[in-house]
């Protein structure tokens, strides 16, 4: 078998129902992204210079050189796109959650004291602002290891959320093994938190954006103008508000950055949203710590529901629990847990694709040995109580074991017709439907020619077989 770790399936059609503080219909989080200081640069220790989100759009590494125009850029972010960021967002009243690379927090003791004095939330941004996509996990972690240090020394606490944002394969992990996070950020995959396993442990995940995003002036095809960011940040907001009215609040991250939005072309489209917002009732405006404190609270992880979803089950246990859904076919059990399953399988709807993959696989001589498996409605099995659970359950459902003489008369007359034509027992999905509605559909099938028969019972299998797993699932 194979389990496939990827999660396409998240929430699905039925998000939780969430309630923000004072029922506020949108939660919107800015960051702040602090990493002037903490760039690849030779003065760092660093092979060559920085290459990624400055005005130098598709800019190269420059190997064993330093880059004065990319530093000077860097530059501007702490000595002069900070302190506007600040005087807006504290004039506005609105708490940020900053993502601090350790090593630029150590190289600006004024800006990190304006953080803490305006009681905004410090939360790592790794100990330097590189790329971690080729470090081995020992050498990550070791770095992990060393922010949260060094970002303790200097702010005064350890951060109790992260984002490496230039992260590894192995970098939520690795987090989650060191403990102490109250969040991860590294992730793009939800409008809301969720909860990530570790060694069977939950770690929540608090997703960010790269859309929502600043970074998008310093992008190929990006925002060029300030009202391109302001539009679609408007729209973002509006689309997540009227969904938030309607029953179903979201979260709506938005990254900064104090060397992209802090130039002064940028900075009054970012001041539109934030009068825009506040035009609008029902807007929490929270740190990140503070959505993490919600969910843990009100939305805590289900260890029952996580140790019963049927991809986590061993194979006497998947057997045991899905080895009925096709009747007395095991096999059909056997074949599906052989697969790739995932958390896409963790539904009935997702485990009932995998199960008709295995039947319509299968061929037709097996599948005949599953239609000829099912018992008669109503026939000699029912009368003598040796249905199977689920049969019992569906043929009671649908009132076929209180027929009367006359309506029993009929079952037999049309099971034995059914079978002398057909060869297998008639199928049908009986559950919600009136003993008449049966009689009629039973009649006006004998009509039909044994291929589109077949195919059509076979049909009806898999539509008891979802049945069944609704119940089970």
């Amino acid at each position: 078998m194979t389990r496939y770790p990827r999660d396409m399936r998240g929430y699905g059609a039925h998000p939780p129902k969430v309630e923000w503080p004072n029922k506020a219909k949108i939660a919107v989080q800015f960051v702040l992204n602090y990493e002037e200081g903490g760039e690849n640069c030779l003065l760092h220790g660093d092979a060559g210079s920085e290459a990624f989100l400055s005005e130098i759009v598709g800019a190269a590494s420059w190997e064993g050189m330093r880059h004065w125009n990319m530093e000077s850029i860097y530059e501007y972010g702490a000595r002069a796109g900070f302190w506007r960021l600040h005087r807006l967002f504290t004039g506005a009243k609105i708490p940020l959650t900053i993502y601090g690379v350790a090593t630029a927090l150590a190289r600006n003791p004024e800006q990190v004291n304006a953080m803490l004095e305006a009681e905004w939330e410090i939360a790592s941004h790794g100990y330097k602002w590189i790329d971690y996509k080729d470090f081995t996990p020992e050498d990550e972690a070791q770095h992990i290891a060393d922010a949260i240090h060094l970002h303790t020394e200097t702010t005064g606490t350890r951060p109790l959320g992260w984002y490496t944002g230039r992260c590894s394969l192995n970098t939520v992990d690795l987090v989650c093994k060191a403990g102490g996070f109250a969040y991860i950020a590294d992730s793009y995959a939800d409008d809301l938190p969720y909860w990530h396993i570790c060694e069977n442990q939950p770690h929540l995940i608090i997703p960010y954006t790269l859309d929502a995003n600043d970074m998008r002036f310093a992008a190929i095809q990006g925002f060029n103008a300030g009202d391109q960011f302001f539009n679609y940040l408007k729209d973002s907001f509006d689309a997540l508000y009227r969904e938030g009215s309607e029953g179903t609040p979201k979260m709506l991250s938005i990254g900064l950055h104090c060397r992209l939005v802090g130039r002064p072309g940028r900075i009054e489209s970012l001041r539109r949203f934030i009068d825009y917002i506040a035009s609008h009732d029902g807007v929490w405006c929270p740190r990140r710590m503070d959505i993490a404190a919600h969910w843990h609270q009100h939305h805590p992880f289900d260890i029952a529901a996580w140790q019963a979803r049927p991809s986590g089950l061993n194979k006497p246990d998947f057997v045991g629990r899905f080895g009925a859904v096709f009747e007395h076919a095991p096999w059909v059990a056997e074949g599906v847990f052989a697969l790739e399953l995932g958390a896409a399988h963790d539904s009935a709807v997702g485990l009932h694709n995998a199960f008709c993959r295995v039947f319509r696989g299968a061929g037709y001589d097996r599948q005949l040995e599953i239609l000829r498996a099912h018992p008669d409605l109503a026939g000699k099995l029912a009368k003598a109580k040796r249905l199977t659970p689920h049969s019992t359950d569906e043929q009671t459902s649908a009132g076929l074991d209180a027929l009367t003489a006359a309506e029993l008369a009929q079952f037999t007359d049309l099971n034995g017709r059914y079978q002398q034509k057909f060869a297998h027992p008639f199928i049908l999905a009986v559950k919600g439907k009136s003993k008449a509605e049966i009689l009629k559909i039973f009649a006006a099938r004998l009509e039909a020619d044994p291929e589109a028969e077949f195919a059509e019972a076979c049909r009806q299998v898999e539509k008891i077989a979802l049945l069944r797993l609704k119940d089970l699932v």
